[in-house]
């Protein structure tokens, strides 16, 4: 064969070579929950379109456990090159480092936001044959009570916990938190009558309420809804202080090339702002939230203070 064509056939074969390592690149979105969860479900979503904004393969990772420091570890130990992402919710972000003495990472330090994803402010749920038919009846049921009314929540410290907690705060109400492992079980148990109400993502209780299975008294938000408009919030009711966006966000390892984040915040916004990722993502409950790096990282700090009062107030631990 002619060295000509050798020498030509040899770059063919080196420029399908780089080119097929171009076009390889794979982003791992880690998420902290089981698989089918809500965070599991717009990770997947969010993935899809990420994955034509990138022109790249997105796998997402299931790394459940330790209210979500599994999750965050498995960040720390993958290089920090941006084809490593974590989807959180505010509890391993926000709520962790007031609750774990000894956590293993500082999100100050350890992580660069990229982006919030969405919001999902909880919604009081109660059985659907509770009288109750706003939140002032509800609390004025629960004074007249010897006992404390049992609340379902979906763990010591997780986030329907703590809009228990400021509902107490809030009204005076006699609520004992009642501690599931997860919202499924907590959910079932309101659903059964063993437990008077539960905070919940709105994405996990939609199908319960449209049902007519779950009566919703209101939400606890600054806000209504866009996913349900009808519901008012419990602010609207006359209850202040009750506010709890349980918020999504995608975070990077703290070395990330900051080109690198500004990549992938723009990849992310476009991706949330497409019609019909924003249509999937609020039909599942989850209302869309694109933001700069700047906005999620203040709204972590803003959150985490909020949280550690809350906490350290209400004496919350994890032996409660």
């Amino acid at each position: 064969m002619p060295r000509i064509i050798r020498f030509a056939l040899c770059g063919l074969a080196a420029f399908t070579l780089f080119a097929a390592s171009a076009q390889a690149r794979v982003v791992h979105i880690i998420v902290a929950f089981s698989a089918g969860g809500p965070v599991d479900t717009v990770a997947r979503a969010l993935g899809q379109e990420l994955a034509s904004k990138l022109d790249c393969t997105v796998v997402v990772d299931n790394k459940p456990g330790a209210n979500g420091a599994i999750g965050a570890q498995a960040l720390l130990q993958a290089p920090a090159d941006g084809n490593t992402l974590w989807l959180t919710s505010v509890g391993a972000a926000a709520i962790n480092p007031s609750l774990y003495p000894h956590l293993g990472y500082n999100m100050r330090k350890d992580f660069a936001p990229v982006s919030l994803v969405v919001d999902n402010n909880e919604l009081l749920v109660v059985n659907k044959n509770n009288p109750a038919q706003n939140i002032e009846q509800f609390v004025a049921e629960t004074k007249k009570r010897a006992e404390p009314t049992p609340m379902a929540s979906s763990g010591v410290g997780s986030v329907p916990h703590l809009a228990i907690e400021q509902l107490r705060e809030a009204t005076g109400a006699k609520l004992l938190n009642v501690p599931y492992r997860g919202a499924a079980p907590a959910i079932n148990a309101v659903l059964a009558g063993q437990a008077a109400g539960f905070f919940g993502d709105i994405p996990g209780l939609m199908s319960f309420v449209r049902a007519g299975q779950l009566k919703a008294l209101g939400l606890a938000a600054t806000k209504r809804t866009p996913v349900l408009p009808e519901v008012k919030t419990l602010a609207e009711q006359g209850v202040k202080g009750v506010d709890t966006d349980n918020w999504y966000g995608l975070f990077v390892a703290a070395k990330t090339p900051a080109a690198t984040v500004e990549a992938l915040n723009k990849a992310v916004v476009e991706s949330l702002d497409d019609p019909q990722l924003h249509t999937k993502l609020l039909a599942l409950g989850a209302v869309p939230a694109p933001s700069t790096p700047q906005h999620l990282e203040k709204l972590l700090a803003s959150d985490a203070a909020k949280w550690a009062k809350l906490i350290h107030r209400e004496h919350i631990t994890l032996g409660n």
